[in-house]
C-alpha cells in the first residue's frame, strides 16, 4: 500500500456524534473528503441536516439522525439504522459533549451529573453498541473518543472552573485505555484526541472574554483551527494508525509542554 493510500477511507462508514457543529462538523467533513460515508447524529437534527446537505453538495455521502447519546434506545436506533443503510460500521467518533461552569464549592449537583451523563455515559453507550457490531462483523474497527486537555490537568481558576468537565474528560481518557485493551483481540483500536482551545460554540464566550490570558498560556500563541485537528482525526481513523491503540493525542499548541 502506498503511503498516501494509508490515509484513505474509501468505502468506510463512520458515525460522528455531535456532528452538527464545531469539531464534529470538521471531523465529518474531513472523513468524507477521504472517502468515508458519514452518519451525523446529535439531539438537534436540524444542525446535522445542514452539515449533511453541505457534504452532499460537495459530492460526499451522509445521513443525519437525531440522537441523545445518554438514551440507550436512541443509541441503539442510530446503530441499527446505520447498519440498515450502509451495511457496516467501520469508525466511531465519540464527539458529543457538554459543560457547565461554576466554582467547585458552588457547582450544582444536577449540572455536575448532567456533564458526566453526556460526556462519560454517552461515550460508553455509543462505544458499547458500536463495539458489539464491530466484534460481530469480524473486520476490526476504529473508535476515537474526543477528550480534552482538561482531562489531563486542572483548570486555571483565573478563567476556567468546570470541575465536572475535567472529571468527565479524565474518565474518557481512561475509558479509552480500557476499551483498547479489552477489544484489541478483535482488531478494534480505541484512541482519544485531547484538543486544547479551539473556537467552537461551546468555547466562544470564554475565548472572547479571556483571550489574552489564555493565549499567554499557549506556546504557539494562538487558538486551534479546523486544519490543526482534521488531519489527526483522519490519521487515527485510517490504516496509517493500525498499530496505535489506547493512546491520547494532545492537540493544544504546546500548552501541556510548559
Amino acid at each position: 500500500m502506498g503511503t498516501l493510500d494509508l490515509f484513505r477511507l474509501d468505502g468506510k462508514t463512520a458515525i460522528v456524534t455531535g456532528g452538527g457543529r464545531g469539531l464534529g462538523q470538521y471531523f465529518a467533513q474531513a472523513l468524507t473528503e477521504m472517502g468515508a460515508r458519514v452518519v451525523l447524529c446529535s439531539r438537534k437534527l436540524s444542525s446535522c441536516d445542514a452539515v449533511r446537505a453541505e457534504i452532499e453538495a460537495n459530492g460526499g455521502e451522509a445521513l443525519a439522525l437525531a440522537c441523545d447519546v445518554t438514551n440507550p434506545e436512541d443509541v441503539e436506533r442510530v446503530v441499527r439504522t446505520t447498519q440498515e443503510r450502509f451495511g457496516v460500521i467501520d469508525v466511531l467518533i465519540n464527539n458529543s459533549g457538554t459543560t457547565w461552569g461554576a466554582p467547585p464549592e458552588d457547582m450544582p449537583l444536577e449540572k455536575f451529573e448532567q456533564v458526566l451523563d453526556v460526556n462519560v455515559k454517552g461515550t460508553f453507550l455509543m462505544s458499547q453498541q458500536v463495539g458489539r457490531v464491530m466484534i460481530a462483523q469480524g473486520q476490526g474497527g476504529k473508535i476515537i473518543n474526543i477528550a480534552s486537555v482538561a482531562g489531563l490537568t486542572g483548570g486555571n481558576p483565573r478563567y476556567l472552573q468546570v470541575v465536572g468537565y475535567h472529571a468527565s474528560k479524565a474518565a474518557v481518557i481512561n475509558m479509552t485505555r480500557d476499551l483498547a485493551t479489552s477489544w484489541a483481540r478483535h482488531n478494534i483500536t480505541v484512541n482519544a484526541i485531547a484538543p486544547g482551545w479551539f473556537p467552537t460554540r461551546m468555547s466562544q464566550a470564554i475565548l472572547a472574554r479571556y483571550e489574552q490570558e489564555m493565549l499567554a498560556d499557549i506556546p504557539l500563541a494562538r487558538f486551534g483551527t479546523p486544519d490543526d485537528i482534521k488531519g489527526v482525526l483522519v490519521f487515527l481513523a485510517s490504516p496509517a494508525a493500525a498499530y496505535i491503540t489506547g493512546q491520547t493525542v494532545v492537540v493544544d499548541g504546546g500548552a501541556m509542554a510548559w
